[in-house]
């Protein structure tokens, strides 16, 4: 049967089926992907939609025992997730070899992040209470999320289907700890649901190579999470989200020990102890594999947010061809932030309100069109920066208003295509008093083309294309808040990153058997990233654009194999092709190629899952890498052999794997243990510190190319009453 008529059916009766996300993406996408759901547990299946989408599934979170949404994703094929930094651990979400700003993360189909939120939400946003989450690569992807260069992450709320709670208790190595409810109620007329989620988690840091620096920092999260949703009459369809996030973040010295000024244990013993007086030498012997004896707020990277979230949407079918949604979301980031010696606070704000309307032409003909608004504030901050004359904060303001149509139609059984258009009047100024005038007001037209083919009841491609833009606003986006308090920093952006992607996806599905090839080439203009600038004779860091157009192409092949009933086996080989502008873009080399194999084994009331990712061995020459271990090097000594503490510019390839094994002991009640990086495959501790000094002698904490959390273990228990 044609979608457009399960469509209709769904609007008709909402007060049964409709969920916050229907109108998430394309309405019609919404319905064809919850009808197919029970067919996407294998990693790296399509979506039933037009567009190639990865689906991962409740069972793929548990699976992973992951506790945050980067943890979830990962596996992910065409995902990655960049962990940029050896102590704040800012985890960058990377689609289609894109960056991590130009990824878009929704909730319900909705914007729920501002510009600045991607760097420390990824791991405070929690798993607890998540039906699913829709990966959609590509530029365009949305049709409300048109800055999405590399796609769109949805995160998909679960919607209550019985009155019911579950609590989920775990705990392991190096101080993790988690706990997570979900409570669903429902009605007796079954028109009224409500959900409420609660996680809170928690590790410790992680000191591999034992300096007393740490090499991933101390997590702590706290989420509170509502849902309410009423139907009222069969045409009309409320819902309501509201959230608090809670994250804090400290990485660097190791809590417990003791340093130049004294022993630490706790983030607010280093802050109070801030005197401005940097040490003579920060590691012994100037090396950064010897032990740390600065003072502990001279590498001290502490991270405190608080996020507060509402979402408002109202379905309703107007006539039995015509349906509206009327949405609006709201999102406050508040960042208190230290990074060795330099403070950074922000508050940004964003709005958001789309009118969507549908029109139902034809059983196999869907128009859809709309208009929305988004306005986004940041207002920041320095106590430190404001100490020099030449400091420009990243304030901004951000609005956008658009109007999109998309045309979806279905000739044939065998034949869908989706041609959509946005036109958008974009205006970003930085505020700072020293940054005069609008720096970016433009309009500007984005059109997306999908397209499905059923070759037979086998073989299924997709094509995608379309262009998207980005605002390239925050200098923390690019650098994350390593700024320098003497010399300031600079932003010099007039205009918008501007894409070109297109994606094709070659499907094949005959039980048992089950395997997608997909190939995705995007170029990207005006790309934002980080340079520097002379000012009175100093060195700024500048946020610039490149002048030269930067691609990259991405190749995956998922395949899975259901050998019997209750054993099945998935391979993910996956490479991404960078062009030489691309490249030196980056501050952390991405992985070029990954394979990932899964096993899951179900055996009366046990499940094994296993997991083992290989990551290919990569030259950093390529993406600018260059550092050493020891402060007092002096190149030409290096260059005759006198003494050499130069780095490595080659990363060996090395090995991730993960195990989980589960056990039901009642109907209501299972427990589980596992170990995250069975190896303890971690650079610092096989290979070498992240840490690094440059040529200047000046220390950074970004030489990073490896895993740098190593093994953990842990057990739980789900108790569901």
């Amino acid at each position: 049967m044609k979608p457009f008529n399960g469509f209709c059916r769904f609007l008709g009766i909402g007060s049964v089926l409709v969920s916050s996300s229907i109108f998430a993406e394309y309405a019609l996408e919404e319905v064809t992907v919850q009808g197919v759901k029970e067919r996407l547990n294998q990693q790296g299946a399509l979506a039933d939609t037009i567009m190639k989408t990865e689906v991962i599934s409740s069972d793929d979170i548990e699976d992973k025992n992951a506790i945050n949404l980067s943890e979830a994703l990962e596996g992910t094929p065409g995902v990655r997730v960049n962990n940029e930094c050896s102590m704040c651990g800012v985890k960058r979400i990377l689609l289609n070899g894109m960056k991590g700003e130009q990824t878009t993360i929704l909730v319900d189909g909705l914007p729920s992040h501002t510009l600045i939120s991607g760097f420390y939400a990824v791991d405070a946003i929690p798993t607890t209470g998540i039906e699913r989450i829709d990966v959609a690569r590509g530029a365009g992807a949305s049709l409300i999320a048109p800055e999405a260069i590399g796609g769109v992450v949805n995160i998909i709320t679960k919607e209550a289907v019985e009155s019911a709670a579950e609590l989920d208790i775990s705990g392991g190595e190096n101080g993790f700890k988690k706990l997570g409810f979900l409570g669903t109620g429902v009605s007796e007329d079954g028109t009224a649901k409500a959900t409420l989620i609660a996680q809170y988690d928690v590790r410790d840091q992680f000191d591999a190579d034992d300096n007393g620096v740490s090499e991933s920092p101390h997590l702590e999260n706290l989420s509170l999470i509502s849902r309410f949703s009423k139907d009222i009459g069969l045409s009309n369809h409320l819902s309501f989200r509201v959230a608090h996030i809670r994250s804090e973040i400290f990485g660097g010295p190791m809590l417990g020990k003791t340093f130049a000024d004294g022993k630490i244990s706790s983030p607010s013993d280093v802050l109070e102890r801030y005197d401005e007086v940097g040490s003579a030498a920060l590691f012994k012997d100037g090396d950064v594999k010897e032990d740390y004896i600065g003072k502990a707020w001279e590498l001290t990277e502490w991270v405190e947010t608080e996020r507060d979230e509402l979402a408002f949407t109202w379905l309703s079918e107007l006539t039995d061809k015509w349906n509206m949604a009327l949405s609006t979301s709201y999102a406050k980031h508040t960042q208190d932030s230290f990074y060795e010696g330099f403070d950074y606070q922000a508050v940004d704000e964003m709005l958001f309100f789309d009118a969507k309307f549908n029109w139902m032409v034809h059983n196999d003909h869907l128009l859809t069109f709309g208009i929305d608004q988004r306005v986004e504030t940041l207002n920041s901050h320095s106590r430190a920066g404001a100490q020099s004359n030449k400091y420009v904060s990243d304030s901004f303001d951000y609005d956008v208003t658009g109007f999109y149509l998309q045309d979806t139609w279905q000739p044939s059984d065998s034949f869908e295509v989706a041609l959509a258009l946005r036109l958008d009047k974009v205006k970003a100024d930085f505020t700072d008093p020293q940054k005069p005038g609008v720096e970016i007001n433009r309009t500007i037209v984005s059109p997306r083309m999908d397209v499905r083919y059923f070759h037979n009841d086998y073989w299924t491609s997709r094509l995608s294309g379309g262009r998207g833009y980005r605002a390239p606003l925050s200098f923390f986006e690019s650098d994350h808040g390593m700024l320098d308090s003497e010399a300031g920093f600079e932003v010099d952006i007039d205009e918008l990153e501007r894409s070109l992607s297109t994606t094709y996806a070659l499907s094949y599905e005959n039980a048992p058997l089950t395997a997608t090839l997909s190939v995705a080439y995007t170029q990207v203009d005006n790309l934002a990233t980080i340079s520097e600038k002379e000012v009175d004779g100093e060195s700024v860091p500048l946020l610039t654009q490149l002048d030269e157009t930067a691609s990259v192409s991405v190749a995956d092949l998922a395949i899975g194999y259901q050998v019997t009933a209750n054993f099945g086996l998935d391979l993910i080989l996956e490479s991404f092709f960078y062009d030489k502008t691309f490249r030196e873009s980056y501050s952390i080399a991405p992985s070029d190629k990954r394979i990932t194999f899964n096993m899951d084994w179900d055996v009366n009331d046990w499940e094994l899952i296993t997991t083992v990712v290989w990551f290919g061995e990569r030259n950093l020459t390529k993406y600018g890498y260059e550092g050493y271990d020891q402060m007092a090097v002096d190149v030409n000594d290096i260059k005759y052999g006198v003494e050499s503490s130069q780095k490595t510019t080659t990363a060996d390839a090395y090995f991730i794997v993960n195990s989980k094994v589960q056990r039901e002991l009642g109907e209501n009640l299972s427990a589980y243990i596992g170990v995250n990086n069975l190896l303890d495959e971690t650079q610092a501790g096989n290979d070498e510190s992240p840490l690094m000094y440059d040529a200047g002698g000046n220390i950074d904490v970004a030489y990073i190319h490896g895993s740098l959390r190593g093994r953990e273990a842990y057990a739980g228990v789900t108790w569901k009453f």
